[in-house]
């Protein structure tokens, strides 16, 4: 016995051990599992409410402060000195001799992009680097130059603006092997301004106007312009640029053709070449804009290479992602998305410039939007513990004839926010049945209303895609005269909108002018509404004629012309951001 005690005894501490390795094992397995999903580049999961949340997060966001933009460029200068104080590795992209080639640099940041592996944590260096088309000097770059070295607070907000998007765009341009001059052209076409448009119905930091959009795959649609849409116009103008590359087979006149189109780029070639004359960029009859349009980018190419020259401060921008993409739900309030987000408004607004309507939506299950990498995860977070409904508008059937102010008071909302939501001018009245965005956190109309869209918690995206909701300023109780007006030499939309007191917006529309250009002879039609038509008015809303002293009537007269004044001017800058 007492020599097999120590046998048994060994044989259960063998047992044990086992049991022991056995759980270490499986913990270990659990461990990589648990691990391996949460490096999945996509997140899915449904938040309380049952609504599926899938998050694009291939960023890594350790170190982010929760103010976007404040800790963007923190972090920058924080590196910038980590870097000066050690050795510079080597750089793929700069060409210069202590460089290492793409495969030992890739080798040893293996899954990061090529075009990111680079020693400068200053985007403008990377920039710089990539500069490849021949310099251009002439009198043209010469007041260019001196234009922009002369106001260096639109410089510097131009330069502020561009903070969000360049990354993406010079990511974009070297994977398309472009030179990086061409990430600087939204500084000629739009100063970086994702609502800019022009009176040639261009629109977005690209400036598309809406026909080229169309043909380059940007929805323009009630709901969504793309030509603003930062990520989709960014792809579809440098997929134009790269075509009129192989059409004209150098970057200045691709330029050219960009700004006047291939056709008059074409045409002036074929004029030179007829007349035995050189065909290149400066050799050329364009239009003026066009002449500018190339020397311009050079005086900004020449500035942001060597500011200090010019007596410039140019903020070095992170050489990394300000953005990241993330599938929202299929449809979220754009204000729900930003309170999820924890970020302003505006910051949303700039990322996402493409909505035109207060609901974002997609005809898919989830659709894309921009994000600071710092917010990507605090957004899934929120999302996925939020338990309310993601939009709080719904359609709203409006008759023909029905009048603003009786629908805005229906659902609690004031004409000017009816209008703003909806996109609608400054009509009194909606001239035919159409169907608008309403407020849905009211209990009148009941649900049950034949006006309303049947499911609240989902509109109908899809059946309003070709949404257009005009109005009238006719009223039953003011007589409105229609008359046929010639177009005189010198005359335009403004002042005959001035002389008739329309809106000058509503001309346009009401006469399907393509713009505000009107040609002598020209015959347009207009509607005004008469003095006795006023009086009518005034009579009607007392029951009984009412009579104002001189004063008093000059009195009302200046305010009302005050507020209307208001009202075209919001209007004005609504369109030109949605159009």
């Amino acid at each position: 016995m007492t020599k097999r005690l120590p046998n048994l005894f060994y044989k259960r501490h063998i047992t044990q051990q086992q049991i022991i390795n056995l759980k270490t094992i499986g913990l270990f397995i659990i461990t990589c599992l648990t691990t391996l999903l949460a490096s999945s580049v996509a997140l899915s999961e449904t938040n309380v409410a049952g609504v599926e949340i899938n998050v694009i997060n291939d960023i890594d966001i350790t170190g982010y402060a929760i103010d976007p933009t404040q800790s963007y460029l923190k972090d920058n200068v924080t590196s910038s000195i980590q870097q000066n104080a050690k050795p510079s590795s080597p750089n793929p992209l700069t060409g210069n001799p202590a460089s290492s080639s793409l495969a030992n640099s890739n080798q040893s940041n293996p899954g990061v992009p090529l075009s990111t592996q680079t020693t400068t944590d200053d985007l403008w260096e990377r920039i710089k680097s990539g500069f490849a088309m021949p310099d251009l000097k002439s009198n043209y770059v010469d007041n260019h130059t001196s234009w922009y070295v002369a106001r260096p607070e639109y410089v510097q907000r131009m330069v502020q603006r561009s903070q969000k998007y360049l990354y993406h765009i010079v990511e974009e341009v070297q994977k398309r092997g472009m030179p990086t001059e061409i990430a600087l052209l939204p500084m000629v076409e739009s100063a970086f301004n994702p609502k800019a448009y022009s009176t040639s119905r261009a629109s977005g930091i690209w400036q598309f106007i809406p026909s080229t959009g169309k043909n380059f795959g940007l929805k323009q649609d009630w709901w969504v312009d793309n030509r603003r849409g930062v990520t989709a116009a960014t792809d579809a103008a440098l997929t134009y640029l790269q075509k009129l590359h192989g059409m004209f087979g150098t970057w200045d006149l691709a330029l050219a053709a960009y700004n006047a189109g291939e056709g008059t780029v074409q045409r002036a070639i074929n004029r030179n070449r007829d007349k035995g004359l050189p065909t290149d960029y400066e050799s050329l009859n364009l239009p003026q804009e066009t002449r500018n349009y190339v020397p311009k980018l050079q005086a900004i190419k020449n500035i942001m290479a060597n500011p200090e020259q010019y007596g410039l401060k140019i903020d070095s921008i992170p050489n990394r992602p300000y953005f990241t993409k993330v599938n929202a739900p299929e449809q979220i309030d754009v204000h729900l998305a930003a309170k999820l987000a924890e970020i302003s408004f505006d910051e949303f607004a700039a990322l996402n410039p493409e909505y035109n309507r207060p609901v974002a939506t997609a005809r898919g299950n989830v659709h894309e939007i921009l994000l600071p990498v710092s917010a990507s995860q605090t957004f899934a977070d929120n999302l996925s513990n939020y338990d309310k409904p993601l939009v709080s508008w719904q359609a709203y059937h409006a008759k023909r004839g029905e009048r603003m102010d009786h629908i805005a008071n229906k659902f609690g909302i004031n004409v000017a926010q009816l209008r703003e939501a909806n996109g609608m001018s400054t009509g009194y009245k909606v001239a035919s049945a159409s169907t608008m965005l309403v407020p849905s956190n009211t209990v009148y109309p009941t649900d049950s209303s034949p006006e309303i869209q049947n499911d609240a918690d989902k509109i109908n995206a899809s059946s309003l895609e070709n949404n257009t909701i005009p109005t009238t300023s006719d009223d039953t109780d003011i007589s409105k005269h229609r008359v046929m007006h010639k177009i005189k030499r010198g005359e335009n939309i403004a002042q005959i909108a001035k002389k008739y007191g329309m809106n000058a917006n509503d001309l346009i529309a009401q006469n399907s002018l393509k713009s505000g250009k009107l040609k002598t002879g020209q015959i347009i039609k207009v509607a005004y509404i008469s003095k006795s038509g006023m009086a009518k008015a005034s009579k009607s809303k007392s029951g009984k004629s009412t009579h104002h002293s001189n004063r008093a009537t000059k009195g009302v007269s200046k305010q009302s012309n005050r507020v209307n004044t208001k009202i075209r001017h919001k209007t004005l800058i609504r369109n030109k951001t949605r159009a």
